[in-house]
């Protein structure tokens, strides 16, 4: 039979914790001690996944030359209070463990500055879960310039090379998707998260699951699909 042991890639804010209140709150607190307009609700959700940089532009319209400024405050709060009010979805840490129990690899992968996927981790005691963790460079204009999570998940896949048969992507967003899609691996999304069953549908996402239990039980029976057979391109 052939080795089926999964690299399964997570994204962290959306996936594996729910950051809504200490991300939306936190840029929204950043802009108003700015003088800056604060988005809409709506806008503020559709901030939280892509780079921050990009984000306050694209979507908060924020003049580039303020930016520094908004994420500099955005960051001090978050490390301040933002992390601790973070928590992990319903059952997340519980699915984590049975896939990690079941041999497969896991790593996270994450448009967040990988110093901060860390600390958050850390506080949210799920570091040690993870065989590795990616995520943007400290660089917040840096990270901008990324092609989206392409070269995230292309680093995580890197990282593990030869120690796995098969890769998957688990998000919460389009671009975790298009990422995936763009290193030949198909994305699983979950619908805890900020994205949207129009989103999910437009990126072509391999899977919709509502809950960890759902996510470990398909997960199976993919593991189930691909055992005794060489599998090549997507899974």
């Amino acid at each position: 039979m052939t080795n089926t042991r999964f690299l399964i890639l997570f994204d962290l804010d959306g996936t594996l914790v729910d950051p809504e209140g200490a991300i939306t709150g936190g840029i929204a607190d950043a802009l108003r001690n700015s003088g800056l307009p604060v988005p809409s609700p709506d806008q503020l959700r559709q901030m939280v996944g892509p780079a921050l940089v990009r984000s306050l532009i694209d979507i908060a319209g924020i003049p580039e030359h303020r930016v520094d400024e908004v994420v500099a405050k955005y960051r001090e709060g978050y490390r301040a209070t933002g992390m601790a009010l973070s928590r992990p979805y319903p059952g997340i840490v519980s699915a984590i463990q049975q896939l990690k129990d079941r041999g497969h690899l896991l790593a996270v992968a994450t448009q967040k500055p990988e110093w901060l996927a860390l600390e958050l981790l850390g506080v949210q005691q799920m570091a040690g879960l993870f065989a590795s963790i990616h995520g943007s460079p400290a660089d917040e204009r840096e990270a901008a310039k990324l092609d989206g999570k392409r070269t995230i998940i292309a680093a995580a896949l890197t990282a593990h090379a030869g120690t796995y048969s098969h890769a998957i992507m688990v998000g919460d967003r389009s671009h975790d998707v298009h990422g995936a899609a763009a290193n030949g691996l198909d994305c699983l999304a979950v619908s805890w998260g900020f994205g949207t069953a129009e989103e999910f549908a437009a990126a072509n996402a391999a899977v919709v699951v509502d809950s960890a239990e759902g996510l470990v039980r398909y997960l199976d029976a993919r593991v189930k699909q691909v055992s005794g057979t060489v599998v090549h391109g997507r899974l």
